[in-house]
């Protein structure tokens, strides 16, 4: 079985928030840095924030639906929870 991740990516000035599901967490997040997104090119929001692995893609889709109903007040207090420091994650995945 292949695993899913949602994630979530935010600008350099933090004032923009992105959830997306994939199955390729690594590769997804390059495409986000190289602006091969439309959304995250126009606002700048390449900066790996958070993320949480599946093993099941429904469950995953599931996940990333209801982020993306929540407040921004609710993401970013998901956020800090696991990245306090609001870094970004992308060069320390091993995945």
């Amino acid at each position: 079985m292949q695993k899913s991740y949602i994630y979530i990516l935010s600008n350099k000035n933090k004032t923009t928030l992105y959830v997306g599901v994939t199955s390729n967490l690594v590769r997804r997040i390059g495409e986000h840095k190289n602006g091969n997104s439309t959304f995250t090119r126009k606002y700048n929001v390449n900066e790996l924030m958070y993320f949480e692995e599946f093993l099941d893609l429904s469950l995953a889709i599931k996940r990333e639906k209801q982020l993306k109903t929540w407040h921004s007040e609710w993401k970013w207090n998901l956020v800090k929870e696991g990245n306090p420091d609001l870094v970004d994650l992308y060069d320390d995945l091993s995945l």
